[in-house]
């Protein structure tokens, strides 16, 4: 059984807007496309990078973001993921939306957090490993 994986929302507007990376991020979809999971917040950092920089047409946004819905369980935020992001912020230092992120992955028992805006090989809480596609290639 392969561990669940939480994909951070910088790596899906890649995969909508960078060819040269775009590869990267569909290679690790694809070897782990049965065990993607996302937050809400995820779709709202995409919809907005994607819209406010002008990088796609609402329209087009509108249907990423019902792509991405389709290829990964989207988690909701609740008043407990925003407690352990806290926690999160505390301890390690990062921003608090970053800190949402990682707390979000936990609460879903992802082992792999993929994002290139961490520190790449740290391990949070001795269960989640985040880990940059790009610096492996």
């Amino acid at each position: 059984m392969k561990d669940d994986v939480f994909i951070d929302s910088n790596l899906w507007i890649y995969l909508y807007s960078d060819e040269g990376k775009s590869a990267i991020i569909s290679k690790v979809i694809n070897q782990h496309f049965d065990h993607i999971i996302i937050s809400t917040q995820v779709l709202g950092e995409c919809f907005n990078v994607l819209t406010k920089k002008k990088i796609k047409t609402l329209e087009e946004v509108k249907e990423i973001i019902d792509d991405i819905a389709s290829i990964a369980e989207v988690s909701g935020i609740d008043k407990f993921s925003v407690a352990k992001a806290f926690e999160i912020h505390t301890q390690y230092k990062y921003s608090y939306y970053d800190s949402l992120i990682i707390a979000s992955a936990l609460e879903n028992d992802c082992t792999i957090l993929y994002t290139e805006d961490l520190q790449n090989g740290q391990v949070i809480d001795d269960k989640l490993t985040i880990l940059n596609p790009f610096s492996f290639h």
